[in-house]
C-alpha cells in the first residue's frame, strides 16, 4: 500500500502545483486578493503531499520492499540501515523525488517567512515556484516513477552502488540539492519583479537572504562532496573538474556574482537589470546541470542514471523555462534599466569587475563541459577536456578576483579617491610580497606557483586585518575597551564578511601547500618492507582477510614512525562487494592540523606482495576548514535581522553579506590548483615527469579519470608506456605525440589547438575582452549619467547623516 499511497500523493501534489502555478499569478495581475491568498496554503499543501510521497519511498527502502522496482534495483537485505535510507535518493528516480522535495521545502519556507512581504509579491514568487514544480512532477510521473511495482517481487535487491555506500551519501546529496534547488527562490523573485515592474531596494533586500541561503547550502554540498571524493575514491584527489562537479559549480559561480549584484541593487539602486539576468542564469544553470546529469549525455564518476529519453523531457522543460524567462526579460529589460551613478574607482565599479570575472569564469567552465558533447554530436571527433584545460583558463580569472576581495571592502560607494585606497592597501601589499618571498623558502622550496598562492592568501589576511583595524580605530581619544565595544556592535553581516575573508585565506593556504609540497610514493611491499615518506617510516606488517555486512575484503596493517613520537598503525582496505562483485579501495588517513598521511592498497602482486600508494599532503584539511568558515560567514549574513525589517523601513543595510559571499567564491574557485604529487623514488626527476604526463592523459576505460588517478589495469599499463618512452630518451612532447598517434585526441585532457578546438581555447579570452570593453563603456557612461532623482525629505536627511559619519567597511 505504501507505494500506491506515495504515487497518489505525487498526483495530488501535481494538481496543487497546477493551481499554485496559475491562480495566484493571474490573481496578482488582476488585483484579486482571494486568488493571491491561495499561494501560501497551496505551497504548504504541496509540501505536505510531496513529503508523504518521499516518506513512502524511504519507508519502502527501510522495509526492504523488493516488490518496488526502485528498491529492488538499488538496495539489498544486507545493506546497513543508514545506507538503505540514503538509497532513497541513490537512484535516478529517488534523486528526482529529492529534487522536488527540496523545491517544496523552499516553497514552504517562503510561505512561512514572507509575512511582511506584499501579498502580490508572495503570490508571484510562490506561483513561479509552483510552475517550476509542475514540470518536475510531470517528469517523475511520466518518465521516472519511483513507485513502479515489480511483478513478481524480487527475492532480494541488486544492492546500492558500492561507491555510494559511505556516510557522505547520507549528507552530500541533500545538502547539494538544497543549494542547487534553492536558486529557484532567487529566480522566482526575479520573475516576480519582471511581472510586477518593481525593482527597488526593497525587492533586492527580500531576495538577498534567500539567495545567500541557497549559496550557503550549495557551498557546503560542494565542499562535502570534495571531502567525500578525497577519502573514498582512493587516489587522494579532491577536485577533478568532472562534468557533474562542473554542473553544480557553474550555478555556484553565477550565484556568487548574483550575491554581489544584489548588494549593489539594494544599497545603490544600480545593476538592476543585470541582477535580474543573473538570477535567471543561476537557476537556468541548475536546470542545465540536471539535464546533464540525468540525460546520460556525459560520462562521469558521479553519473549513475543514463536514459537519453528522459533527457529529452528535461531539455524541453529547460527550453520552456529559460526561453520564457529570457523572453520576459527582453520585454521588460528596458523598463528595468541599469540604475545608479558611480565613478570608475568606487565599490560599485569593483563589484562590477568582480561580476565580469565571475561570469566569464562560469562561461569558461560551461564551454569546457559542453564542448566535447557538441563536437561529438556534429561528427567532428571526440576530445577530452579535463583539469589541464580548466586550470589553464580558470586560474588566471580567479587571481584578480582574490585581489579585488581585498580592495572592495575598503572602497567607498559611488566614488573613492585613488590615493586614499592606495594608502589603505600599502601595508597589505608589502606584507603579501614579503610572504611570497619568505614563506616558500622557509617551507623548503620556492616556485612561482607557490609564491603566487601564498601572496594571495597573505593579501586576504592582511586586507582583513586592515578592515578590522579601521573598525577598531573609533573616535579620537576613545579607550581600547570602547573601541572593542564598538566592534561588537557591528552587524552579523560584517562578522560574516570577516569570517569568510579569513576562510578564503585558509583555503588558499591549503591548496597552495598541497600543490607545492605534496609527496607521493608508489611502492611494492612485502612483509617487513619499509619506506620513508616525508620523515615518516612506514613498515608493511601484512594483510588479513575480513568480512563486512555486505562485503569481504583485505585489510592491510602498516606501522608508522615519525621521529621520536610513538608509532601507530594504519589499516587501508580493499573490499569486494558481494552482490555487485565490485572492488573498492578504502584509504587509511591519519589526519593532523598541518598534514594528512594517506595510504591506499593497490593490487596484490602475489600472496605476500602488494602495491602500496602513500601520500603526504601538507595542510590539505585547510581546504575544508576554509570552506566551513565560508559557509559560517554565509550563515551569519543570511540571518542578519536587518533583512527582516518591515518594508516601510528603507534603511541602508550593510553590503558585507555580499562581500562575504564574494570572497567565499574565491574560496571554492581555488580547487583549480588540484595537486600533483612528487614521488620520492630511485629516479625522482623521471617519476615527476611520468606523473605530470599521466595527469595530462585520460584513462581510456575509466569514467573521466586521468592515468595518474586511476588504478585500472589499462591505466597502469599506459602509465608504464609513458615511463618507457621517457626512459628511451624521448621528450615530453614526443611522448604526447606517441600517445596521440595510438589513441587519438581523446586521450588528451588538454585538447590540441586546431580548427575544431579554436573556439574552446579562444572563447574565454573573447568573453573577457568583450566584457571588458562593455564594462569600460558602462563605467564611462555611469560617470557621465545625469544626477539621480531627488530623494524624499526623510531619505535625504538620512543620507546626509550617513555621509557626514566616518566611513566604515560595513557601509
Amino acid at each position: 500500500m505504501l507505494p500506491e499511497l506515495g504515487h497518489f500523493a505525487l498526483i495530488v501534489a501535481l494538481f496543487i502545483a497546477l493551481a499554485l502555478g496559475t491562480l495566484p499569478i493571474v490573481g496578482a495581475a488582476r488585483g484579486d486578493v482571494a486568488s493571491m491568498s491561495l499561494a501560501r496554503p497551496a505551497a504548504q499543501a504541496q509540501f505536505l503531499f510531496v513529503a508523504i510521497a518521499f516518506g513512502c519511498l524511504m519507508a519502502s527502502f527501510v522495509a526492504n520492499d523488493f516488490s518496488v522496482l526502485n528498491v529492488a534495483s538499488h538496495s539489498n537485505s544486507e545493506l546497513p540501515m543508514a545506507y538503505r535510507i540514503a538509497a532513497t535518493w541513490g537512484s535516478h528516480e529517488g534523486s528526482m523525488l529529492l529534487w522536488v522535495f527540496m523545491l517544496s521545502l523552499w516553497m514552504l519556507a517562503v510561505s512561512l517567512f514572507s509575512q511582511r512581504l506584499p501579498l502580490d509579491m508572495v503570490a508571484r514568487v510562490l506561483g513561479v515556484m509552483g510552475f517550476v514544480s509542475i514540470g518536475f512532477l510531470l517528469f517523475i510521473l511520466l518518465t521516472s516513477n519511483p513507485f513502479q511495482r515489480l511483478v513478481p517481487a524480487a527475492l532480494d535487491g541488486r544492492d546500492l552502488n558500492p561507491l555510494l555506500q559511505d556516510p557522505g551519501m547520507v549528507i552530500h546529496p541533500p545538502m547539494l540539492y538544497m543549494g542547487y534547488v534553492g536558486f529557484a527562490v532567487a529566480f522566482a523573485f526575479a520573475i516576480a519583479a519582471l511581472l510586477s515592474g518593481r525593482f527597488d531596494a526593497a525587492w533586492a533586500r527580500w531576495s538577498r537572504p534567500w539567495t545567500t541561503a541557497a549559496w550557503l547550502f550549495l557551498t557546503l554540498g560542494i565542499a562535502i562532496g570534495s571531502w567525500w571524493a578525497y577519502y573514498e575514491l582512493g587516489w587522494g584527489g579532491w577536485w577533478f573538474w568532472d562534468p557533474v562537479e562542473n554542473a553544480s559549480f557553474m550555478p555556484w559561480i553565477v550565484g556568487t556574482a548574483l550575491i554581489h549584484s544584489l548588494a549593489v541593487a539594494e544599497k545603490r539602486g544600480a545593476f538592476k537589470a543585470w541582477t535580474v539576468l543573473l538570477a535567471i542564469a543561476a537557476f537556468s544553470l541548475s536546470l542545465l546541470g540536471t539535464f546533464l546529469v540525468r540525460s546520460g549525455v556525459l560520462t562521469s564518476v558521479h553519473a549513475f542514471a543514463t536514459d537519453p529519453a528522459r533527457g529529452i523531457f528535461i531539455l524541453g522543460f529547460l527550453l520552456v523555462v529559460v526561453g520564457g524567462s529570457l523572453a520576459l526579460f527582453g520585454w521588460r529589460a528596458a523598463s528595468v534599466g541599469f540604475g545608479g551613478r558611480f565613478d570608475r574607482v568606487s565599490r560599485e565599479s569593483l563589484l562590477l569587475v568582480n561580476n565580469l570575472l565571475l561570469v566569464t569564469a562560469a562561461a569558461s567552465v560551461m564551454l569546457g563541459t559542453l564542448y566535447p558533447l557538441v563536437l561529438d554530436a556534429l561528427g567532428l571527433g571526440k576530445i577530452s577536456v579535463g583539469a589541464p584545460y580548466f586550470e589553464t583558463v580558470f586560474v588566471p580569472l580567479m587571481a584578480p578576483v582574490v585581489l579585488l576581495m581585498g580592495v572592495g571592502p575598503l572602497a567607498r560607494w559611488k566614488s573613492t579617491p585613488a590615493a586614499e585606497l592606495a594608502r589603505k592597501l600599502r601595508w597589505p601589499a608589502l606584507a603579501s610580497v614579503a610572504a611570497a618571498v619568505v614563506l616558500p623558502l622557509w617551507a623548503g622550496r620556492w616556485s612561482a606557483g607557490t609564491a603566487l598562492g601564498l601572496l594571495l592568501a597573505s593579501w586576504v589576511f592582511a586586507s582583513t586585518a586592515v578592515l578590522l583595524a579601521q573598525r577598531l580605530r573609533g573616535e579620537p581619544g576613545a579607550g581600547f575597551g570602547s573601541r572593542f565595544a564598538q566592534l561588537g556592535r557591528s552587524s552579523p553581516s560584517f562578522f560574516g564578511m570577516v569570517l569568510a575573508h579569513l576562510g578564503v585565506g585558509v583555503f588558499i593556504v591549503g591548496v597552495t601547500m598541497v600543490k607545492g609540497y605534496e609527496v607521493e610514493r608508489d611502492v611494492k611491499m612485502r612483509l617487513g618492507d619499509s619506506v620513508e615518506v616525508a620523515g615518516h617510516r612506514i613498515v608493511f606488517q601484512g594483510a588479513q582477510e575480513f568480512s563486512g555486512p555486505n562485503y569481504v575484503g583485505v585489510r592491510g596493517t602498516l606501522q608508522v614512525q615519525h621521529g621520536s613520537a610513538a608509532p601507530f598503525t594504519m589499516h587501508p582496505e580493499k573490499r569486494l562487494y558481494k552482490v555487485q562483485q565490485m572492488p573498492m579501495t578504502e584509504a587509511a588517513i591519519d589526519t593532523g592540523l598541518t598534514r594528512d598521511l594517506y595510504i591506499s592498497l593497490g593490487e596484490p602482486l602475489s600472496e605476500t606482495e602488494w602495491t602500496v600508494r602513500v601520500y603526504h599532503k601538507p595542510f590539505v584539511d585547510w581546504i575544508w576548514f576554509g570552506a566551513l568558515a565560508m559557509a559560517l560567514g554565509g550563515a551569519l549574513a543570511a540571518l542578519d535581522r536587518r533583512y527582516r525589517v518591515a518594508t516601510r523601513r528603507e534603511a541602508l543595510p550593510a553590503g558585507a553579506g555580499a562581500a562575504l559571499a564574494a570572497l567565499c567564491l574565491l574560496l571554492l574557485c581555488a580547487p583549480v590548483f588540484a595537486a600533483e604529487a612528487q614521488p620520492t623514488v630511485a629516479d625522482p626527476a623521471l617519476e615527476l615527469r611520468v606523473n605530470r604526463l599521466a595527469a595530462e592523459l585520460r584513462c581510456l576505460v575509466c569514467q573521466n579519470q586521468s592515468l595518474a588517478d586511476s588504478h585500472a589495469t589499462l591505466a597502469i599499463d599506459l602509465k608504464n608506456q609513458v615511463r618507457e618512452q621517457l626512459q628511451a630518451g624521448r621528450s615530453d612532447a614526443q611522448v604526447i605525440d606517441y600517445m596521440t598517434q595510438r589513441y587519438g585526441d581523446f586521450v588528451l585532457y588538454r585538447p590540441p589547438v586546431k580548427a575544431t578546438t579554436l573556439l574552446l581555447w579562444a572563447g574565454p579570452l573573447l568573453l573577457l575582452v568583450g566584457g571588458s570593453l562593455a564594462l569600460w563603456r558602462l563605467l564611462g557612461a555611469g560617470a557621465r549619467r545625469a544626477p539621480d532623482a531627488p530623494l524624499p525629505a526623510d531619505a535625504a536627511a538620512r543620507s546626509a547623516e550617513l555621509l557626514e559619519a566616518k566611513p566604515s567597511p560595513e557601509h
